[in-house]
Order: C-alpha cells, then sequence, then structure tokens
C-alpha cells in the first residue's frame, strides 16, 4: 500500500499554522482532477481561512461537537455537489464528491496536512448562509491544516485522537460468488480463498 494512503487520518487537533492559499489551490487542484460519471465534475466547494468572515459562517454551521475542535483548523471547506445541468439530473453526484474528497486528502498528506470531513452540520443553515441554488446540495465539511498536539483537545476527545487506527479485515469486507462469502482468509488477507 503507497505511504500517503497509509498515513491518511482525520485529526481533530491541529496547529495553529495557516494553510497558504497558494497550497490551498494544490488540494482544490488535487480534487479537480477527480474522475466522475461521465465526466459530470459535480463537486463545488466553499472555502473559508481561519479568521475569515466564510470560515466564521461554515463554522457557525457545525453541531456542537465539531464546533469543540474545528475551529483550530486553518481551513474549513463545504463539499457541495452540483445534481443538474443543461442535460437533466446528474448521476452519482456523490460518489464523484467522494472521490475528489478523497484526492484532495491524500494530496494533503504529500503536503504534510490533514483534512478531516465531517458530517455534523446543518446543511439548510449552509444553503442559506451562503445563497447555494436549489440545484447543489452541501455533503460534507472538510476541516484542513497541520495535525496538532492531542492535549489541546478535550479530554473526551484527547483519548478517541490517540486510539489506534483500525479498519475492518478484508475477510469481513470483501465477498465471492455470493455474499458474505469472504474472497479472503481471516489469517491473510493476501492471499484470496478459492474454495
Amino acid at each position: 500500500m503507497h505511504p500517503i494512503i497509509e498515513g491518511r487520518w482525520s485529526p481533530r487537533a491541529f496547529a495553529a499554522d495557516v494553510v497558504a492559499p497558494e497550497v490551498l489551490r494544490v488540494l482544490l487542484e488535487a480534487a479537480r482532477w477527480a474522475p466522475s460519471h461521465g465526466n459530470t465534475q459535480p463537486a463545488r466547494f466553499l472555502v473559508g481561512y481561519r479568521g475569515d468572515d466564510t470560515f466564521g459562517r461554515i463554522f457557525a454551521t457545525l453541531r456542537p461537537g465539531n464546533q469543540g475542535w474545528a475551529g483550530a483548523a486553518a481551513v474549513l471547506l463545504v463539499g457541495m455537489v452540483v445534481t443538474a445541468d443543461e442535460r437533466g439530473s446528474l448521476p452519482n453526484t456523490e460518489y464523484g464528491l467522494g472521490l475528489a474528497v478523497e484526492n484532495l486528502a491524500l494530496q494533503a498528506v504529500d503536503l504534510g496536512l490533514a483534512a478531516h470531513q465531517m458530517g455534523g452540520f446543518d446543511r439548510e443553515a449552509v444553503r442559506a448562509a451562503f445563497a447555494v441554488p436549489e440545484d447543489v446540495r452541501p455533503v460534507v465539511v472538510i476541516a484542513v491544516g497541520r495535525a496538532g498536539d492531542p492535549a489541546s483537545l478535550p479530554e473526551d476527545l484527547r483519548e478517541r485522537e490517540q486510539r489506534p487506527r483500525r479498519r475492518r479485515p478484508l475477510s469481513e469486507t470483501v465477498f465471492t460468488g455470493v455474499y458474505g462469502r469472504s474472497a479472503f482468509s481471516a489469517e491473510s488477507a493476501d492471499e484470496p480463498d478459492h474454495e
């Protein structure tokens, strides 16, 4: 596995560093080059830098649990999807945004940054605060910055921040023949089961 994929994680503790506009531009270029269904490119982003009005308005839409840490991020982004164009409704728009955000997150790792994606925000408040058109749907808020000291977090979040990263083994998520029949043995995720 590539070290950039292995190194991607979603911290809640962010350093007080800033992310320069030219660095953020690289992250958003990476997002722009993501694949999408029929090359529809449905991903759209709102950008707020810590201390500016846009950041404050995005921050205000976050649920309280996310407000407890996200204000320290250098940048808050809202990832949105355009749901229609001149041809009509666009298919698989969230999939396209997901690919774009993953590109952004991996590019962040390459640049020594981190991106934490959040679903805990008020989509209608984003729509109202930024005059988002009806055919555009807010999907995710992303905090971007340099990972900081977990000691800066409240105790409950500090504990979560320092837990080891875990993923379900392939034996529980990849199937063959019928749903539920693992394509990989539990002992070795590298060798397919051939029954």
